[in-house]
């Protein structure tokens, strides 16, 4: 009969069982064999097993040993496999009773020197054997990570597996570790250090109350990624449910330090090199990519036109579901993606503004433009203007308020919001006319900007979306002209940029 333990494969952020059994079958010649659809990763755990047994004295018999993964046709990746091929190996050598790790489920990688090494995903791996009935065996370094999975979860997390031996053995008695620290930062940014720009800075709360995506387009040194940056700090902490579900996704990247959390939002700034698959995810070990590392939080594109569009244009569906889909032959891999972009270009290539135009005329900002598509610009929501900061502005005391009163604001907004059941950016179109409609002169305008903008149905949803926001900002039940006015202007970045009066050429 084979020795059996469990571990875990994963599929996106979650972590499936995967039961582990080992068998020594007869013959003379040592084969150390592991089937079950294993990556590369898998296949040298036999080497890394071998010589964690050398480093405390054991060998392994001269005759055909046999891992199974089971279920066979599953993949499985990572070094995590180490740990349970060890055990089910020692209690097949009867250096363990047979069924010692039967109600385990054993997750760690294992080093030549025998040592237990960390491996990602320890969250995921302990919180599929908490909903398995199942105790868990991880490396001594994920045991805090592990152990905010629940305090009844039974936990042994050795540092070395002669450590995990003598426990077995009795004559070591391993305790149960605490649970990392829960770090409540506090962004030093504030939006008292953006002189000027108070449009933009409304823009920004407006975004900030409703998880609206919003994009800024002004030249260089306006204040655009500065707006951007301190836009996490106007956010609401994250709740248990979105702290579990970022912790997750940050478990299986590697993100997570000793199991330290943190209730600020994510902000996730990739550089625009970045592939279609550090993006939205995949690769050949598939890996959440920044959209799902942003979930519950700011994914902020800084100079969006230089990203390649395919890349830009994979985001789209994520920005309308909340989740990616990564399509491979043999498995499709889900991420959670719920974030809110956050964007920021010059107005063309050669970034001239209001005093500065470029020597190619209109053509340069058109054809900048254009990298980003239609589509992709009528799913996001505010699209403002920033002018260049005037020397005149940079002069001026530190303004009244700052981040911690736009905070409150938006956090009363957001109340509201949780109390109709979806924040604004979200709401199904359904309800838009329960909770949106606006007042008769407000309709009037939104209908009279419809017909001359042209604006699609996504664009005449958004709209009413971003009026809500406004008038809950201002904690007005009902959406009235004046909502549904500034929700308009709020979109008008880029025809602004593109009409900027002639000045001194530049570029």
């Amino acid at each position: 009969m084979a020795a059996r333990t469990s571990s875990v494969a994963f599929e996106g952020a979650e972590a499936r069982r995967v039961e582990v059994q080992v068998q020594i079958a007869g013959g003379s010649q040592p084969i150390f064999s592991v089937v079950g659809l294993g990556d590369k990763a898998v296949n040298e755990s036999r080497e890394r097993v071998r010589g964690a047994f050398s480093a405390i004295g054991l060998s392994l018999p001269s005759k055909r040993l046999i891992v199974n993964l089971a279920p066979a046709d599953r993949p499985k990746e990572g070094a995590h496999f180490d740990l349970p091929i060890a055990i089910g190996v020692l209690a097949e050598l009867g250096v363990l009773p047979k069924d010692a790790a039967e109600d385990y489920l054993v997750f760690g990688e294992l080093g030549a020197d025998a040592r237990i090494r960390p491996a990602p995903g320890a969250l995921p791996a302990a919180v599929a054997a908490n909903a398995a009935g199942l105790s868990l065996i991880c490396p001594e370094a994920s045991g805090p990570e592990a152990a905010w999975a629940g305090g009844d979860l039974p936990i042994l997390a050795p540092a070395t597996l002669i450590q995990l031996i003598n426990h077995f053995k009795g004559s070591q008695v391993l305790a149960r570790p605490a649970p990392g620290e829960l770090v409540e930062t506090q962004s030093p940014l504030d939006l008292r250090q953006v002189k000027g720009q108070e449009s933009a800075k409304r823009a920004v709360e407006i975004a900030a109350a409703g998880h609206h995506n919003l994009l800024m387009v002004g030249p260089p040194g306006s204040g655009k990624s500065m707006l951007a940056e301190r836009l996490p700090g106007l956010l609401p902490p994250l709740d248990p449910a979105e702290l579990l579900d970022v912790s997750m996704i940050h478990s299986v990247a590697g993100l997570l330090e000793r199991g330290s959390l943190t209730r600020s939002r994510p902000f996730r700034s990739p550089h625009h090199s970045a592939s279609m698959a550090a993006m939205v995810g995949g690769g050949t070990r598939a890996r959440p990519g920044e959209a799902s590392l942003a979930h519950h939080g700011v994914l902020f594109l800084d100079e969006l036109p230089e990203f390649h569009p395919q890349v830009l244009d994979s985001l789209r569906q994520p920005l309308e579901t909340g989740s990616i889909t990564v399509a491979r032959a043999n498995a499709h891999i889900a991420y959670p993606a719920r974030f809110q972009l956050i964007a920021a270009m010059n107005p063309c290539r050669c970034g001239g503004g209001e005093g500065q135009a470029c020597r190619r005329g209109p053509r340069c900002a058109s054809d900048y433009q254009a990298r980003i598509s239609g589509p992709m610009l009528d799913r996001i929501d505010l699209q403002i203007h920033v002018p260049p900061v005037t020397p005149a502005d940079l002069a001026l005391p530190p303004p009244v308020e700052g981040s911690a009163e736009a905070a409150s604001r938006i956090a009363l907004a957001r109340e509201e919001q949780v109390r109709r059941g979806y924040l604004n950016a979200h709401l199904p179109t359904d309800l838009l006319d329960h909770v949106a409609a606006p007042d008769r002169a407000g309709e009037t305008l939104l209908r009279e900007a419809a017909l001359n903008q042209n604006l699609t149905a996504r664009s005449y949803h958004r709209i009413l979306r971003v009026a809500r926001t406004i008038a809950d900002l201002e904690g007005q039940d009902a959406v009235r002209r004046i909502h549904i006015a500034e929700a308009l202007a709020s979109r008008q970045g880029l025809a602004r940029a593109t009409t900027s009066g002639p000045g001194v050429p530049v570029g």
